[in-house]
């Protein structure tokens, strides 16, 4: 099962994720330690100086080292056959990862707006030079986190969602160069929550459309790419003997292997073989779905012999009370 999505895959433009996959995780592991090695360099560096924007920094490069080193767990599960128990295999583990990731920030993000509404109500002192250097010493580790990651492959949500990670990391960094720099030039230590919170709503904003793109493949839902109802009328209009496409599914396993279910009423002394064989050539070939399920029908339709009529009333558009 596994293989035959490996291979579907690779034929319609998705290879690059075969080709990436060692190196993607190799790429992942080297930006987790890096980030994991300096997010205790920045930790410190916050409570000695007394910065909240390091504190932020160090809070969200904490919540990235986690998710690369899930992201990496993640590569590595993926390579592993189906198994009796997970018969799709183990691609799904990196959407879930990415869930969580989001959730994982969403948290870092509301305490770090907390934290600084509070400085905001008592100013604390922050050392600037000390802040600085820490800062700067982030961005450039940042900024290799970055490039580590950058040649991997853009598609994969799983490697989405670890660059979008060292970003938010980045613009940490750099927000503390700034608030170092202004109090050092003018002492005025209000910039350093105010800066903390910009950072932690880009965070939230960054978090957000992680959370909703792992969502819609979690919740089955129709690839973006693809359109559902469009493509049970190419099959209808182009696969000779094919009356009507109905209960038609489209989902994708982990963002680039798509899948669908539907059946297929055929005409009378249509070859039932012929027509499936010619149908998942079509599906595969136009539309980019890799594995196919398809049930031919002559007559009646076997899941809703009760209201025949009331369903083949509806064409291709959604069956309710009729979906599984």
């Amino acid at each position: 099962m596994a293989h035959s999505h490996d291979h579907g895959a690779q034929g319609h433009g998705h290879g690059a994720g075969h080709v990436h996959g060692s190196t993607d995780k190799k790429r992942v592991l080297i930006a987790a330690c890096l980030t994991a090695g300096f997010m205790v360099a920045e930790a410190l560096g916050g409570l000695l100086t007394g910065s909240l924007a390091l504190l932020a920094d160090a809070g969200h490069m904490l919540a990235d080292s986690i998710a690369l080193g899930l992201a990496w767990y993640a590569f590595h599960l993926a390579g592993r056959p189906a198994t009796v128990r997970l018969t799709y295999g183990f691609g799904r583990v990196k959407t879930l990862v990415a869930y969580t990731n989001g959730i994982a920030i969403f948290a870092i993000a509301l305490w770090i707006v907390y934290e600084a509404w509070g400085r905001l109500l008592t100013p604390a002192p922050v050392l600037g030079g000390p802040m600085l250097v820490v800062a700067i010493v982030g961005l450039l580790v940042n900024i290799g986190s970055f490039f580590v990651l950058h040649g991997g492959d853009r598609d994969s949500l799983n490697m989405r969602g670890a660059i979008l990670h060292v970003l938010g990391d980045l613009l940490g960094s750099a927000a503390a160069i700034v608030a170092a720099l202004v109090i050092l030039a003018t002492g005025w230590t209000p910039i350093d929550p105010i800066l903390s919170v910009l950072v932690s709503l880009l965070i939230l904003s960054t978090a957000w459309s992680l959370m909703r793109e792992a969502a819609h493949v979690l919740l089955e839902g129709v690839p973006a790419s693809l359109d559902r109802d469009v493509i049970a009328k190419d099959i209808e209009g182009t696969v000779k003997g094919v009356r009507e496409v109905h209960h038609m599914h489209v989902w994708s396993l982990d963002g680039s292997a798509n899948m669908a279910t539907l059946h297929a009423c055929l005409n009378d002394g249509v070859d039932a073989h012929t027509a499936v064989s010619a149908i998942k050539k079509r599906l595969a070939a136009e539309h980019g779905i890799s594995h196919a399920t398809v049930e031919p029908e002559f007559g009646h339709c076997a899941d809703d012999e009760d209201d025949h009529d009331h369903d083949h009333a509806h064409g291709t558009a959604p069956h309710h009370g009729h979906y599984h």
